[in-house]
């Protein structure tokens, strides 16, 4: 198919060029003297990304989910008591994943399309006198269902139970895109992978943990190995990993990180905003049963926009006509969500221009499969907004007239363009044919 595909789905998210020509590089001794440079420098830079001075980053060969069970295994042992909500697919999992490690998780249930219940979550730490919760488990943006959790919010009720319980954050589709601060929200454990907000391919697992989530590491007899943040710390000391990492990623995050640091995070965070205000605009013109799962204002998330269908329509069709016919790729509807909506994926490196193309795919799909929507309702709704909310540019700097290099003193003038090919044949040179060649008639 023709031009490029429209890749809007909440992770993987599209790729600079500037990071693929940064990972376009051949192999090196992960061992060597120099090695150490690099790797130094990403593991003290990521702490910016994750606004904390105090906490330890770790780089895993891995994805989010590695990340969650480095966090885990690491702080915690069989038998353990942790408290998480869940309401979406990926506190799901991450659940689940506790569990199997040997862990015993109070659950939350929560509707899907709110987020983290910080009222209930301080009500439980407060009968808890015994101190029996060891963690709490907050997936900071749920993906499946485009909401935002509030962490200060989370915090707040903590401290106002006065418990001691670690707290665990999943950031994997905000860290790098929505505001999130480590130390003023006193995270523990902080997890995030490459290829949502930090633009590179799938394949790093990243985490960063807290002075008293390391002191933890003490009393932990969960097993680990692969993850173990023990023999990280050891390896990193002297700007080395414990096994073979995977260089061109790393090298992709080395510019990735310098992306992050020319934009400067909080006006990411404001892009990211504005271009889900656009999307969010978009939706309510298109109105006909058409909503966010989001079910208040206050859960909105700024990376992705989970989007219901009318009752008796099946978001999957939408979903396959905008990929066969547009080259369109848009998120499905996970577990209890499947069927229900799509998702449109904002965040990474992306502009307005490249967003109303997802939101015209997607217009244009949902027509196709029979919803009746006016044509283009959404595309001028989410376009005004961007328009009306522009950062007024910059007085445009008059360009003078050329300047005549006749008419300027102590100018040199041009040098004549060289005689066309017969002229030079008259003048003595004449231009050989290959023997057995005939002139052309």
């Amino acid at each position: 198919m023709p031009g490029r595909n429209f890749l809007f789905v909440p992770g993987p998210t599209n790729v600079p060029d500037r990071i693929l020509r940064a990972m376009n590089r051949a192999m090196e001794d992960h061992r060597s003297s120099a090695f150490p440079e690099l790797a130094t420098g990403l593991l003290r830079d990521l702490r910016k990304v994750f606004k904390t001075t105090t906490g330890q980053a770790f780089i895993f060969p891995a994805t989010g989910t590695g990340g969650w069970e480095a966090a885990l295994v690491n702080t915690r042992s069989p038998g353990d008591r942790i408290l998480a909500p869940r309401y979406g697919q990926f506190s799901h999992l991450w659940i689940d994943l506790a569990q199997r490690h040997g862990l015993r998780v109070d659950i939350i249930d929560v509707d899907w399309g709110e987020g983290a219940p910080s009222d209930r979550i301080g009500e439980i730490l407060s009968q808890d006198t015994q101190h029996e919760i060891k963690g709490i488990l907050i997936v900071h943006n749920e993906t499946a269902t485009g909401v935002t959790s509030d962490l200060g919010a989370v915090r707040n009720a903590i401290d106002a139970a006065q418990h001691p319980a670690l707290l665990y954050v999943d950031g994997v589709s905000s860290i790098g895109s929505i505001d999130f601060r480590m130390d003023e929200w006193k995270v523990d454990l902080a997890i995030t992978g490459s290829q949502k907000g930090l633009m590179l391919p799938a394949g790093l697992g990243l985490v960063c943990a807290s002075p008293k989530a390391l002191a933890a590491r003490e009393q932990a007899k969960c097993p680990r190995v692969f993850f173990d943040f023990g023999d990280m710390i050891r390896s990193n000391a002297t700007g080395y990993f414990p096994y073979t990492p995977s260089i061109p990623m790393l090298y992709g995050l080395r510019e990735s990180l310098a992306i992050i640091s020319e934009e400067g995070l909080d006006n990411i965070f404001a892009r990211h905003q504005r271009l889900a205000e656009g999307v969010r605009a978009a939706v309510r013109a298109w109105g006909g049963g058409l909503k966010l799962c989001a079910k208040a204002p206050k859960w909105y998330s700024n990376t992705v926009s989970a989007i219901m269908m009318p009752e008796g329509t099946n978001a999957a069709d939408v979903i396959d006509v905008a990929f066969r016919r547009y080259n369109l790729a848009l998120g499905a509807g996970l577990a209890r969500m499947a069927g229900k909506l799509f998702r449109i994926g904002h965040l990474g490196d992306l502009n307005e221009l490249m967003l109303l193309g997802a939101i015209a795919g997607a217009e244009m799909a949902m027509r196709d499969v029979g919803l009746q929507l006016t044509p283009g309702v959404g595309v001028a709704a989410a376009a005004e907004h961007y328009r009306s909310t522009a950062v007024p540019l910059a007085p445009r700097t008059a360009a003078g007239p050329s300047p005549d290099p006749a008419l300027t003193p102590g100018a040199k003038s041009s040098p004549p363009p060289p005689p066309p090919r017969a002229a030079r044949r008259r003048g003595g040179l004449r231009l050989s044919r290959p023997r057995g060649c005939r002139r052309a008639r």
